[in-house]
Parts: structure tokens; C-alpha cells; sequence
């Protein structure tokens, strides 16, 4: 246990990301949160796939504590890795295209890594979570058809299991929302360990 006060209404959680995804899956479990864009330099990061993924949280959780301290800071970054590959969010069309062209028939794994500060700064631990992914295999049209929709970019491996490409993916070994964004079973527990959460839910 630790001397900080707990997240609740008046000392919100502050969610080092601006994702549409990441909000909506705290309102789900109805943790009070404010969200802080944290723009970092995701280049020169070598090492494996989860410590890419924990690096990056790390340094999104510090770039909100610039701005803000005094509160329980998360940050969190998925990837999705695919062999050799990290398929990160497309820039074009093309970019799309390939992506999901790699992803086609085969499986894949999303890994988030998350950081928690906190209310002094300080990490109070870093961890990640890996969901094992299948995808169909995709015909031409599918691809052009779904990259069409719009709704592959801003998306790390081009697609959203939780949107239209839900109809590519055919099964998951592992959290549903760790490939959405964030892995609240997880994260809840961790913050709970931590006494970020006095309970769950929070009242």
C-alpha cells in the first residue's frame, strides 16, 4: 500500500493519450480519467517488441508528467508485430495495403505495453500484455474495399478489431481489449495492487 490518494472524481487518472479507443475503454469501467496528448519521438528504440511497446509507454506516461503531477499518469502504446515485422499506424493507402496484405491469412501478435506513474512521479510499474490474433485470408478487393472505408489509418496494423475489421479476424488467443487498446483486466488489477484503486468499481 502507499500514501497517495487513490483515483476518484476530484484526483482523476490522467491518460497520457488523446486515442478515441483508450477513452472508451475507461468510460467502459467507469474509472475517472482526463486524457493529455503526449507527442514523442517514437524513432531510435531498438530491442525487442514489448520492450518497444514499454519504452514508448514510459515515455508518453513522463511527457504528460511535464505538464501535469500531483495525479496517477498512464501511458500506453500497442503495436502489432507480425514475424519479423512492427506494423505501426499507415501513413497512405499504399502503407495500408501492405500491412494488411502481411496480416492476410495468417496470425499475428498485439502487444500494449502500459506505465503507470505515481501522484510524486515516480513509475510505480511498467508491464505488458500480448494477444495472439488470426486473420482471414483477404482477397484483393476486401483490402481495397476496406482501406476505402477509411478506417485503417491512425490504426497500428491498419485495421480495428472493434470497427469494420472485425470481419477480418477470426479469432483471438488472449484480452479483447489489449488489441483495442488498452488490457483492462490487467490494468485494473495492477492498479488496484498498487492502491491507484481502492475498488473496483469505483463508486
Amino acid at each position: 500500500m502507499n500514501n497517495h490518494s487513490p483515483i476518484n472524481g476530484r484526483s482523476p487518472l490522467i491518460l497520457a493519450s488523446e486515442s478515441p479507443r483508450r477513452k472508451r475503454l475507461l468510460e467502459q469501467v467507469g474509472i475517472p480519467f482526463r486524457s493529455l496528448p503526449s507527442n514523442i519521438n517514437e524513432t531510435s528504440i531498438n530491442g525487442s517488441p514489448p520492450c518497444f511497446a514499454k519504452i514508448l509507454s514510459e515515455r508518453k506516461a513522463m511527457a504528460a508528467l511535464e505538464k501535469l503531477q500531483g495525479n496517477w499518469i498512464l501511458g500506453a502504446d500497442t503495436i502489432v508485430v507480425s514475424g519479423d515485422n512492427i506494423l505501426g499506424k499507415p501513413l497512405n493507402a499504399d502503407e495500408a495495403r501492405s500491412m494488411l496484405k502481411i496480416l492476410s491469412g495468417k496470425e499475428h501478435e498485439v502487444i500494449t505495453g502500459y506505465s503507470i506513474l505515481n501522484p510524486s512521479g515516480e513509475i510505480a510499474c511498467t508491464h505488458h500484455e500480448s494477444t495472439i490474433v488470426t486473420i482471414k485470408t483477404l482477397s484483393a478487393k476486401e483490402i481495397d474495399s476496406y482501406i476505402g472505408s477509411g478506417e485503417p489509418f491512425g490504426k497500428a496494423g491498419s485495421y480495428a478489431i472493434q470497427g469494420i475489421g472485425s470481419f477480418m479476424v477470426e479469432g483471438i488467443k488472449g484480452s479483447y481489449s489489449n488489441v483495442v487498446g488498452l488490457p483492462l483486466c490487467a490494468l485494473i488489477k495492477r492498479l488496484l495492487e498498487l492502491g491507484a484503486l481502492t475498488e473496483f468499481p469505483v463508486i
